[in-house]
């Protein structure tokens, strides 16, 4: 009888900061959710439109990749600029300039002519999905309270899993009713409906107390420090938790990229079948980003990850490299989902502890979209190494190195669960004194 009443108490542990938070607590994480939802919306529907796209323009399979990689590429460039600026001027400022940037130059992607014209928006596009994560990431761990971090930050991750299913089910509805030269440029103009419902949802939020605190502690005419997050002490955490995220986001992008167009070029799926593909993918991701975020305030942000990463490499080799019928497929799509997207509902608290709020945005922007910009070039070496292998191969030794490299930067680098942004790091070597911290929810680790 105690165990049946245990479980339905430890799903409400997911929700119950939610119901007894403040307003603008609340209002925070929607507008972090919905803004993680639609930059996923805006960077996967090429994904989606890539196959119709690619004979619309007549483009290689390396030309399609370079698009991809160029927006990914420049959203390194625009998570850290992006973050210093929310650093230096506000969260929710900065969140929703970066919003307007990437839904415009969306819509004027969806006007090119020319691969020449259409990888110049996407590039521009790119920087605004940057900063978007870096910035609402930052938001929302510096309004919720650290024992709640973990949950909180997952379910706004979960905002990629809403995401990714509108842009296939828009996308591919699109392209099933209108010629392949106008349906990817209607997907893209598309962008605009949900770009605005954002934006609506994010008005009247609140700067976060310790980010008020520390700019009204901080003179005004300081000058803006894009470099802080290269000064010594913080440096050795930035070049950790860069690599980590190198490794998952080349793994992550290398299999999430090419996935329509592995099942239907490689697969012979259909159309809609790729829908439906796509679909439970990303219910197995929802579902993932739960678990993996009470996980991580449960057992840790390491242990968590390294255990997701595992997992993944796994799963993906089985996905790609198993001949199986198209039921199998289907029925992968959610473990694969669950793994590969679930784990990133950790990163986002990860990284959040790892650097202290005056370089948080910048910081945190700067590895995560580091960690794109190698994605980006592994979306575009993958289309390299297709034109002289197998897709499936292809996307499986990027996927693998991915894996590998994380799990090896995971051991290198701290644990942060419980940590107070607003308190200081401890080196665990200093002294004997760091341990105590550690078992009270105080993380003993160095700040670089």
């Amino acid at each position: 009888m105690i165990r049946r009443m245990t479980r339905p108490h430890k799903m409400n542990n997911m929700v119950d900061w939610y119901k007894t938070g403040t307003p603008n607590e609340r209002r925070t994480f929607w507008a972090c959710f919905s803004g993680w939802a639609l930059d996923t919306f805006d960077l996967q529907v090429f994904n989606f439109v890539m196959p119709s796209l690619m004979l619309a323009l007549t483009l290689s399979k390396s030309d399609a990749g370079s698009i991809a990689t160029v927006a990914l590429l420049s959203s390194a460039i625009g998570g850290w600029i992006g973050g210093a600026l929310s650093d230096r001027y506000g969260r929710v400022r900065m969140l929703m300039v970066t919003i307007i940037w990437f839904t415009g130059f969306g819509i004027l992607a969806g006007f090119a002519q020319t691969y020449g014209q259409l990888i110049f928006f996407r590039a521009l596009q790119g920087i605004g999905f940057g900063g978007e994560w870096a910035i609402g990431a930052a938001l929302i761990a510096e309004v919720i309270a650290p024992k709640n971090r973990g949950k909180a930050m997952g379910l706004v991750q979960s905002g990629y899993s809403i995401g990714l299913a509108l842009a296939s089910v828009v996308t591919m509805l699109i392209v099933a009713y209108l010629p392949a030269d106008t349906a990817w440029r209607v997907a893209f103009w598309f962008g605009v409906i949900p770009g605005a419902a954002v934006l609506w949802i994010a008005r009247g939020v609140a700067e976060p107390a310790i980010f008020t605190q520390m700019r009204n502690s901080t003179a005004k005419s300081a000058p803006l420090r894009i470099g802080a997050i290269f000064r010594p002490g913080v440096l050795r955490t930035t070049v950790m938790a860069g690599i980590l995220l190198c490794g998952l986001q080349s793994a992550s992008y290398s299999l999430v990229s090419w996935m329509p167009t592995l099942l239907i070029q490689s697969r012979g799926m259909a159309p809609h079948d790729v829908i439906i593909a796509t679909i439970i993918v990303s219910v197995g991701a929802f579902a993932g980003f739960i678990a993996c975020a009470y996980a991580c305030d449960r057992f840790g942000r390491r242990a968590c990850l390294i255990a997701f990463c595992i997992a993944g490499m796994i799963l993906t080799g089985i996905y790609t490299m198993m001949p199986s019928g198209r039921l199998v497929f289907l029925a992968l799509g959610f473990p694969i989902g669950f793994t590969v997207n679930g784990m990133f509902a950790a990163v986002g608290p990860y990284l959040s502890e790892q650097f202290s709020t005056d370089v948080r945005a910048a910081g945190m922007g700067f590895t995560y979209n580091i960690g794109k910009l190698v994605g980006a070039f592994s979306v575009m070496l993958v289309g390299i190494v297709a034109n002289h292998a197998e897709l499936a191969v292809a996307i499986e030794i990027f996927c693998a190195a991915g894996f590998l490299v994380a799990i090896i930067a995971l051991a290198c680098m701290p644990e942060t669960r419980g940590r107070e942004l607003d308190k200081p790091l401890v080196d665990p070597q200093a002294n004997s004194a760091a341990q105590p911290q550690a078992s009270s929810g105080q993380p003993s680790q160095t700040p670089g």
